[in-house]
């Protein structure tokens, strides 16, 4: 690699730090993001790629102050994809888009406090940011052939929530990058360098090192890895993995749908949902397991619970389908549950990641937010609250958090097909309500993790010292 300095090097090589170079180039600056080819533990990758907000709207996230601003984000961000794909270059929206809006359905198969509850809010938030939506009777969604025991209740279209294939938007995106004239680098950091409170660049696993006046990291769920070697690492939010999979099918009949079709959010994941390819093929998601390492390797759990919930829920003809290919991706999620994005705590440092389900919908707005701030302009929307150097969100209480948590684990059975004896339902509430209490205030005293780390700490002795050295360290600290 004949060149070692640039203005700006972007570390992470999926759809937010591609779109952050392609911005930066477009804006002037000598550019270099960084990533192996193939995108090891990357979220992207993997991505259904639904291009919406609402469609993930829960009550809990529209209950809190910070909630409701990253919602917000996400509108603006709807509101931008138009322009962005068609800066991509001549046919990039009839590549890439897929499906023609979301069908959110509402089926027998999840809980009235989850998904009844969901489905509701989504409509509610359509209706209060004056969002089209149509309500649709189910025996109308002629491609959806549910077991009757999983049957869509209730159903409604969102004809502005639309899905893009991510490997095509990723190709579009790196040819982009280079054509404005940025720099792919083939390979991973392996730390930061800086000299006293200045970063400086960046040390390659093979030993090269890159200078650049500003260092951006965009590495999703191994951006903490590279924190943890600066001054600032530990005033920072740790990130853990979202882990997922999702699978490719070549539907029996060579049909898919020409919409997204999915649940509401349930049971510490994004909802099932299908979304079609090309050539009748289709996209399922997706699981969610809270893993402090990422993962590149499905669990045989996984992928049988996602292929039975979409036969069963959504087309029992899926059973006949060939797979053609399983894939894994990591969500980067911090341990407080909202995105870390702005300056890093250090000069020359940079830091958007955290972003969960979002990254790739939110990408061309903080995108260009985040080169603004790099080059010392302002941005057109408030980011401090997601400031990266910061203490822990608390947005909810913990008896809440505590309820959230029961409530989801709970809907996990009835998509597990369980049955239970009526007065079982009250004698495992009276159970476990009170042992995910205590389970809180062993964790910590003063702070609750979001609900899905409060459910795999129990599980995963890792997350479980991940967060109570982090809120020690908060108390020192702040």
């Amino acid at each position: 690699m004949p060149r070692k300095t640039f203005d700006v090097i972007v570390v992470g090589n999926g759809v937010l730090g591609l779109s952050l170079g392609l911005e930066l180039s477009r804006r002037g600056q000598d550019v270099a993001v960084l990533g192996e080819p193939h995108r090891p533990y990357a979220g992207s990758t993997a991505a259904g790629a639904m291009l919406g907000c609402f469609g993930e709207v829960t009550r809990t996230l529209v209950s809190t102050e910070a909630g409701r601003a990253k919602l917000e984000l996400g509108i603006k961000a709807s509101e931008l994809w138009p322009d962005w794909l068609a800066g991509l270059g001549d046919g990039a929206a009839e590549e890439i888009v897929t499906a023609d809006g979301t069908t959110v359905i509402l089926n027998t198969i999840g809980t009235a406090e989850i998904d009844d509850v969901n489905f509701n809010i989504i409509r509610d938030e359509l209706e209060r940011y004056d969002t089209p939506f149509e309500d649709v009777d189910p025996l109308d969604l002629d491609w959806v052939d549910a077991e009757p025991i999983s049957r869509p209740l209730r159903a409604f279209h969102i004809p502005g929530e639309h899905a893009v294939s991510a490997p095509a938007l990723l190709t579009r995106l790196q040819d982009a990058f280079v054509a404005a004239g940025g720099t792919v680098v083939p390979s991973a950091a392996e730390h930061v360098d800086y000299e006293g409170d200045r970063v400086t660049g960046v040390t390659l696993t093979s030993g090269e090192r890159l200078t650049a006046a500003q260092t951006a990291l965009v590495a999703g769920a191994q951006t903490t890895e590279l924190l943890d070697g600066t001054p600032v690492g530990s005033r920072i939010p740790p990130l853990v993995s979202g882990y997922g999979v999702s699978v490719l099918m070549k539907t029996f009949d060579g049909t898919a749908p020409t919409s997204v079709i999915r649940t509401p959010n349930r049971s510490f994941a994004c909802g099932l949902h299908l979304l079609p390819r090309a050539d009748g093929e289709v996209y399922i998601g997706a699981t969610n397991v809270i893993s402090v390492q990422p993962r590149d390797i499905p669990d045989m759990r996984d992928v049988v619970f996602l292929m039975q919930c979409a036969h069963r829920q959504i087309r029992m003809g899926l059973w006949y389908s060939p797979v053609k290919k399983i894939q894994v991706g990591n969500r980067p999620v911090s341990v407080d549950g909202f995105p870390l994005v702005g300056a890093g705590g250090m000069t020359g440092l940079w830091v958007m990641t955290g972003t969960y389900r979002d990254g790739l919908h939110l990408s061309p707005l903080l995108a260009g937010e985040m080169a603004a701030r790099i080059l010392g302009e302002p941005g057109s929307v408030d980011l401090d609250l997601f400031a990266p150097v910061r203490r822990p969100i608390q947005t909810l209480s913990r008896e809440r958090i505590v309820n959230d948590t029961y409530e989801e684990m709970f809907a996990i059975g009835p998509e597990q097909d369980w049955t239970l004896p009526a007065d079982w339902h009250a004698w495992i509430e009276m159970d476990l309500r009170p042992a995910l209490a205590r389970w809180a205030d062993e964790i910590d005293p003063e702070f609750t993790p979001p609900a899905e780390l409060l459910f795999g700490s129990r599980l995963d002795q890792d997350l479980l010292k991940l967060l109570r050295e982090y809120y020690t360290r908060t108390r020192e600290q702040w």
